[in-house]
């Protein structure tokens, strides 16, 4: 297995079309064809399923992509290092839950090592992909959140995916809620408070369980329920409905609207946030960037 093996493979993957990877990497369509094959063939995996339409990425290749980026990072970071190469493109990946600070940091590793090319994603996502992405690869730092009640839960899956929780703050429940809400005068609020308004929260799908979900709310009788996928969705309903969601009660007015204010929450809770990493992978300098900027906004 070689470097440039594993260069082929990555770009066949993005491009998702070998004739296009071929015009990538600058060899000819046959040889990118033979390289993969011979790599797939030393592996022992198929890293891609040929269609008519191209090639698509199995489960067992995707894994391996996860960790090939890795190796290809890493190298990039020792040639600049030791041998004076400029890396020509920058690639990191997060997978997060809902939370304004985690953007503010990704901002701020862009602004720090963007550059003339990069390749960022940042995901916010459902609490199950967050660990499957992770333990993949296809993100190298997770963020989400324990309490007393999921923490159990949530750390043996951490561990069966070599998943590695490191705390970054401990906060008490907070309620998000419009600032023309009824609940907005009040200083505190009660669980008594908040029956009367639509509870958001969101989505987890196949893993729609308390344990997946990113509020830290007692499993009790929510009468109103309205679940979403996205952020803007949450804070426009917040606004429309005079409805509320739980959170760490971090807030960012830039990103949330000035619409939208925090109180606490009277329950005898916590969340501890914090990043996931995968036990195996050395942290990049991108990484470890913005594990820094995710304690300056926090």
């Amino acid at each position: 297995m070689t470097l440039q093996q594993l260069k082929y493979a990555v770009a066949v993957a993005e491009c998702g079309n070998v004739t296009a990877a071929s015009q990538k990497v600058f060899i000819s369509q046959p040889s990118l064809t033979n390289a993969v094959h011979e790599l797939e063939k030393e592996i022992g995996i198929t890293i891609f399923s040929r269609t008519n339409k191209g090639v698509v990425v199995t489960n067992e290749g995707d894994e391996f992509l996860g960790y090939a980026r890795q190796v290809l990072e890493q190298a990039s970071l020792i040639e600049e290092k030791y041998l004076g190469k400029e890396q020509k493109r920058s690639r990191f990946s997060v997978t997060c839950q809902h939370y304004s600070f985690a953007v503010n940091a990704f901002v701020d590793v862009i602004k720090q090592f963007g550059g003339t090319e990069y390749d960022y994603t940042l995901r916010e996502s459902r609490t199950s992909k967050i660990i499957d992405d992770v333990s993949r690869l296809k993100s190298e730092i997770g963020i989400l959140y324990m309490n007393k009640s999921n923490s159990e839960v949530i750390s043996k899956l951490l561990k069966k995916n070599d998943l590695v929780f490191s705390e970054l703050f401990t906060a008490k429940p907070h309620v998000f809620i419009s600032k023309t809400s009824p609940l907005a005068k009040k200083e505190r609020i009660t669980l008594e408070d908040l029956k009367p308004f639509p509870y958001l929260t969101y989505e987890q799908g196949e893993y729609n369980s308390f344990y997946f979900s990113e509020e830290p709310l007692p499993d009790i009788d929510h009468k109103l329920n309205i679940k979403v996928s996205d952020r803007a969705t949450l804070f426009n309903l917040l606004i429309g409905l005079d409805g509320y969601t739980v959170c760490s009660g971090v807030i960012d007015s830039e990103l949330n609207g000035i619409n939208i204010i925090a109180r606490p929450l009277e329950l005898d809770d916590f969340m501890r946030i914090g990043t996931v990493t995968h036990k195996s992978v050395v942290l990049s300098r991108y990484a470890q960037a913005y594990i820094a900027a995710l304690k300056k906004y926090i």
